[in-house]
């Protein structure tokens, strides 16, 4: 048993996000008709992706739901063959309570699944998950992760935690009804953005773009290109054996002192001071007691991201870009839509309500 492609109509959530637009654009290119789930289809941001329609002779409609609400799901799915389930809150800083990022991740999983189950017409959902639900405990010196892997989400920070409960909850339902499912499991995400925006995903950059740090945090990555990300979705949705599967997308580890050697070469001479010396552990903490972002990654420090990729490559076909192209892409991308200026100072932007 295995899901027919066709060239029928998929349904992507949060289609204003960062990966999710990637999504959205592999999917029109390739021949399909796209559906985009955003709160408010009067002032959704999209022009991007109706252009991209527009250019290519696709068709891309938006639809109104939310992840926090009953309403609109099922209209959402109605008709659709497929549902890539993208949008999960992924706010740039610690938020005040877990349940502002738990709850939305696991309660809008389980009304998409349901949804797209109770369709009569989706055979297969693509979830977006991360390797945070495969890696967040550090397990043992040199241990590379795979997607046998399951963290213990009771001790994990509120973002692991919501993408390994929301994970759970989608296998859960899968079972239960008969459905369909595959996760893609991404590391960090980086890559051009598509239009001027704040994501999550480019913090790493853009802090280091615009000094927003005196030094640089021991901190490790695995990094991804989001084309890569958004072809991986489509991969796991064509390729038939891979129903019931989890796979890492992510290529080889990075430190961030490697992101901003990177950074320093290219955009240096532009006039871009990117600070390339390593941060002591006790001046983390104290910058941490300032910065709300940089204490999400407290417990991270010093911690290599080491997941392995293979059975992506073996089973789907996948291969990523080289680490460096996706670091000065997305850096370009900043610059070019003026979140990031030489000499201006870091500020933080809005959390963002979607991992995409």
């Amino acid at each position: 048993m295995g899901f027919v492609v066709s060239k029928g109509t998929v349904l992507v959530t949060g289609a204003t996000g960062f990966i999710a637009g990637h999504c959205i654009e592999e999917l029109i290119t390739h021949g399909y008709a796209v559906r985009g789930t955003v709160r408010d289809p009067a002032t959704a941001d999209v022009a991007h992706l109706r252009e991209v329609a527009e250019r290519t002779g696709g068709a891309f409609e938006v639809v109104r739901a939310s992840l926090d609400a009953d309403a609109g799901w099922a209209e959402a799915v109605a008709g659709c063959t497929a549902v890539w389930h993208v949008a999960s809150p992924n706010p740039p800083s610690a938020p005040r309570t877990e349940d502002e990022v738990v709850r939305p991740a696991v309660d809008g999983t389980v009304r998409v699944l349901r949804a797209a189950a109770a369709s009569g017409t989706v055979r297969r959902v693509v979830l977006t998950s991360s390797i945070d639900a495969i890696r967040h405990d550090h397990g043992t010196a040199g241990q590379v992760f795979t997607e046998e892997d399951w963290p213990d989400a009771s001790g994990a920070g509120a973002y692991p935690k919501s993408k390994v409960l929301a994970e759970r909850a989608a296998w859960a339902i899968a079972r239960e009804h008969g459905l369909e499912l595959v996760a893609v499991n991404p590391g960090l995400v980086l890559g051009p953005l598509q239009r001027p925006m704040h994501t999550t995903s480019a913090e790493v950059i853009r802090l280091l773009l615009s000094r927003g740090m005196p030094a640089v945090p021991r901190l490790g990555f695995a990094v991804v290109d989001v084309r890569d990300v958004a072809r991986a979705h489509r991969l796991a949705m064509e390729t038939p054996a891979a129903a019931g599967n989890r796979y890492i997308v992510a290529g080889e580890h990075r430190w961030m002192e490697e992101i901003a050697a990177v950074l320093a070469a290219e955009f240096g001479p532009q006039g871009y001071r990117v600070p390339t010396a390593r941060m002591p552990r006790w001046l983390m903490w104290t910058v941490a007691r300032f910065d709300r972002t940089i204490r999400l990654a407290l417990g991270y420090v010093g911690v290599p991201a080491l997941v392995s990729a293979e059975k992506a490559a073996g089973e789907l076909g996948w291969t990523p870009r080289p680490a460096k192209e996706s670091i000065v892409e997305m850096a370009d991308s900043l610059i070019r839509h003026g979140i990031v200026r030489p000499g201006r100072p870091a500020r933080n932007g809005p959390a963002r309500q979607s991992v995409s």
